[in-house]
């Protein structure tokens, strides 16, 4: 199948590239590279340095490349940044989705894969999270997403859109190869962050808060391994063949891990100490998110790979290793 991945030179979406070519897919990439590395897509593969907001330009790609189904990983994902620029986060995350998706419709193709996010759940009523909790998200950006969802809805009602939402929890890891991985600017994800302290690329990882109901008092996180992920949004692409077929998944391995565990397996792991500081909890984060992923277990025929912490920070140590200073590129 031609799959255009928008966003396919960012973290999730270059690792969702291969894995499309591994199912034996042709994808092609649609990225600004605002974000995203231009080095994290191989060569041979189609690459489009665009929009995906500027409708003309993407009508002439589906149509020129014969697009059968689309992939959406662009989002703007910064939690504290779309609370204090919140309009710079509903431009592209929904506007700029909207204008895709007519770009679509307009050129025939109906069937999208959707990253969402856990964030339009906001606080939890109760865990491990199914995909039937009320959603009531506490921050602009996972209102974005839910935007996305209500929108895809519709459009599926109104023109037969067959559509699949994900709603993945903390993305982590990098290929095996160590060829692909994690490089964000700024960087917030606890796995790099502690394994730049562990590197001497910075001085020290802050806590926040450690007078969580949790174990050891720390936050507790679904981490679930960006390949896995990868895997599960093309396991959806036969069901959606049928018009109009619309799906919704929680992905992550259902098995939490502590700030502090995290920490410990990322020194484990590297055999290098990390440095901590303790500071106050940060607001608006729960106590404990994690995943009842048995839905898109029972319908996709997934299975996670990586269920333990240290396999996952395994891959992602290599992944630093082989590149020290990331892409090393200026997008």
């Amino acid at each position: 199948m031609n799959v255009l991945v928008v966003g396919g030179a960012g973290y999730i979406g270059s690792h969702c590239v291969r894995q499309l070519i591994a199912a034996g897919h042709r994808p092609v990439v649609l990225d600004n590279l605002a974000y995203g590395h231009r080095k994290a897509v191989a060569q041979e593969i189609p690459f489009y340095a665009a929009n995906l907001g500027d409708t003309p330009t993407v009508l002439n790609i589906l149509r020129q490349e014969k697009i059968e189904l689309v992939m959406h990983f662009a989002a703007f994902c910064y939690v504290g940044e779309s609370v204090t620029a919140p309009v710079k986060y509903y431009e592209n995350n929904v506007v700029a989705t909207l204008h895709l998706l007519d770009a679509m419709l307009q050129a025939g193709v109906k069937k999208f894969v959707f990253s969402s996010t856990c964030a339009t759940f906001g606080v939890p009523e109760r865990l491990p999270m199914t995909e039937d909790l009320p959603q009531a998200p506490i921050n602009p950006y996972g209102q974005t997403k839910l935007d996305v969802e209500n929108m895809l809805k519709a459009l599926s009602t109104a023109h037969g859109l067959s559509f699949a939402a994900f709603r993945y929890f903390n993305a982590a890891g990098a290929a095996e190869d160590g060829t692909i991985g994690e490089d964000h600017n700024p960087e917030t994800h606890l796995i790099p962050l502690a394994i730049q302290v562990a590197t001497g690329k910075r001085a020290n990882l802050q806590i926040f808060g450690t007078d969580y109901p949790t174990p050891d008092g720390t936050c507790l996180r679904d981490y679930v391994h960006v390949d896995d992920l990868s895997r599960a949004h093309i396991a959806v692409f036969d069901k959606l063949a049928t018009p109009g077929a619309r799906f919704f998944y929680n992905l992550g391995t259902g098995k939490p891990f502590s700030v502090r565990e995290i920490i410990q397996a990322v020194e484990k792991i590297t055999g290098k100490k990390v440095l901590v500081i303790e500071s106050h909890r940060r607001a608006g984060d729960p106590p404990a998110l994690f995943a009842d992923s048995s839905k898109a277990q029972k319908e996709l025929g997934w299975t996670p790979k990586y269920m333990d912490a240290e396999s996952v920070i395994a891959t992602a140590w290599k992944w630093h290793q082989s590149h020290p200073n990331g892409y090393g590129d200026a997008r």
